[in-house]
């Protein structure tokens, strides 16, 4: 059986931080249950705002980040949507509530986005096989190391559900170093709903020291390839202690 684990809260603490960053000793219950209808009313609200993710924290008042691809709509008109959204929240939780609107940059190369472009293509009756290859070439031409996506369910109306996906590159997803965006939608269709996933593979953080070729969210990649460990091997690979073994110059003398 697949014991399946989600890469974002498999690296959280590692490289990737907690989407709500506060400490409840008495009445963390509570403090979570709030948590979630905050971000319920939200993804409700900014439905058709294209939203990435929301991150709360906790410091006597609380501040919730909205990151999204289209800022214009979650401000509106002078910021009036902004200040309709904090009084809404404050009248939910009874507390005074601080509203960031964070952009995201590069859509194509977040993964929650990306499975929500697909899963809108196919509401509207786009191929889903053209849908999904539209989306891999497009997060590969803007610098993923490699991208995976899948869809489940009724596809292209069929009586039968099944799965179908599309990979390019390379998304390791046992590497904890390995800085995988996982997103994650449901197209609701007239037949039924189609499930999209989609795996992003942004580079790998390396630790302090190291050389990271994670690409940043508005620019090139980051210094190209890893950094060479102190006494690493070479560019060929070194000999074993005891000389090369008869081939001159391939393997050369001198221990790893």
């Amino acid at each position: 059986m697949g014991q399946k684990i989600h890469p974002g809260g498999f690296r959280v603490g590692y490289i990737h931080d907690w989407k709500s960053n506060w400490f409840e000793e008495k009445d963390f219950a509570d403090v979570l249950e709030e948590d979630l209808r905050i971000r319920e009313h939200i993804e409700g609200k900014l439905a058709h705002a294209g939203l990435s993710s929301i991150t709360i924290e906790r410091h006597g008042e609380i501040a919730v980040d909205i990151h999204t691809a289209r800022p214009g709509i979650v401000i509106g008109k002078s910021g009036s949507e902004v200040d309709a959204l904090r009084k809404d929240l404050h009248k939910l939780t009874g507390k005074p509530v601080k509203v960031n609107i964070r952009e995201v940059k590069r859509p194509e190369l977040d993964a929650k986005l990306v499975a929500q472009s697909i899963a809108e293509q196919l509401q509207n009756r786009v191929a889903f096989r053209r849908a999904m290859k539209r989306a891999l070439t497009s997060a590969m031409r803007s610098g993923a190391k490699g991208v995976k996506v899948q869809v489940s369910g009724r596809l292209g109306g069929a009586e039968m559900a099944r799965t179908e996906g599309y990979s390019d590159g390379r998304v390791p997803l046992h590497t904890l170093r390995a800085n995988i965006d996982y997103g994650f939608f449901e197209a609701r269709t007239t037949t039924g709903r189609i499930g999209v996933k989609c795996w992003i593979n942004k580079g790998e953080v390396m630790p302090e020291g190291f050389r990271s070729d994670q690409v940043p969210a508005d620019g090139e990649p980051q210094g190209g390839q890893r950094g060479g460990r102190p006494g690493d091997r070479g560019g060929q690979r070194g000999g074993r202690p005891g000389g090369d073994r008869g081939r001159g110059g391939q393997r050369g003398g001198g221990g790893r």
